[in-house]
C-alpha cells in the first residue's frame, strides 16, 4: 500500500508491485549460466552483480551499484525497456522484481537459487522479510555470545531478528510489541521476556534500561 500510495517515490503507473515471492524459473536469457529452467528461485529486490566494490565486500554487498534497491526505475537494465505490455501499451516493473503476477522477468542477479525441495507456497518471506531480519542481527548487530539483544516488533522481520539473535548466542532477547497475541508463538523464534509499552506510563527504553541493569 505505502507503494501503491506513491510515498516516497515518483509515481509511474501503470505497473505491477510486490518484492516477495517464489517460482520456477521457465527460461533465461542469452548470456545467464548460473540458472536453468526448472530451477527453483526467490526473487531478491536488493540483488547482487557480484562484481562492484559493494558486492566484493564482506560488509556491504546489500548495497550493489547495478541492482541496488530502486523504486522509481521501471524497465529492466539491458535496454531501458520493459517487459509487460497490454493492448500494446507498457507496464512497468517494480523494484527489479514485479511478483504481483503469476509470470515476472527479472535481472540473473536478482534471483537466488534455493533446494527444489523447499516449499514454494511456504519460502516466499525468505525473499524479503527473513532474510532482512536474520541479516539484521547476524550481519550488523552481531550480538556476542550471552549479550541481550531487544526486538522491536514482531512481525516477520522482527520475528526473524530474534532467531539471528538466538543463533548469535545472545541470552536474553527482549520482545517489545503492543499486540501480547505475538507473545507466545515469539517463544519458538528465541524470546525470553516480553514487553508491551501499553503496560507502562514511561517510554518503554527507560523499562528495557531497568531490566537489563543499564541496557
Amino acid at each position: 500500500v505505502y507503494y501503491w500510495e506513491c510515498k516516497g517515490y515518483t509515481p509511474l503507473f501503470p505497473r505491477i508491485l510486490g518484492h516477495e515471492a517464489s517460482g520456477i524459473v521457465e527460461s533465461v536469457g542469452e548470456g545467464v549460466n548460473d540458472l536453468k529452467p526448472g530451477d527453483h528461485v526467490l526473487p531478491i529486490f536488493t540483488g547482487e552483480c557480484k562484481e562492484c566494490r559493494h558486492c566484493l565486500s564482506e560488509e556491504s554487498n546489500n548495497m550493489c551499484e547495478l541492482l541496488r534497491i530502486n523504486c522509481d526505475r521501471g524497465v529492466m537494465l539491458a535496454d531501458g525497456k520493459t517487459r509487460f505490455s497490454i493492448n500494446g501499451k507498457p507496464i512497468y516493473h517494480f523494484v527489479g522484481t514485479s511478483t504481483f503476477s503469476q509470470y515476472t522477468v527479472v535481472h540473473v542477479g536478482q534471483v537466488a537459487k534455493i533446494s527444489p525441495t523447499a516449499p514454494l507456497d511456504k519460502v516466499c518471506p525468505i525473499s524479503c522479510g527473513i532474510c532482512t531480519g536474520f541479516g539484521a542481527t547476524v550481519n550488523v548487530a552481531k550480538p556476542k555470545k550471552g549479550q541481550t539483544v531487544a526486538v522491536f516488533g514482531l512481525g516477520a522481520v522482527g520475528l526473524a531478528a530474534a532467531e539471528g539473535a538466538r543463533v548469535c548466542g545472545a541470552s536474553r532477547i527482549i520482545a517489545v510489541d503492543v499486540n501480547p497475541r505475538r507473545f507466545e508463538e515469539a517463544k519458538r523464534f528465541g524470546i525470553t521476556e516480553f514487553v508491551n509499552p501499553k503496560d507502562y506510563d514511561k517510554p518503554v527504553q527507560e523499562v528495557i534500561v531497568e531490566m537489563t541493569g543499564g541496557g
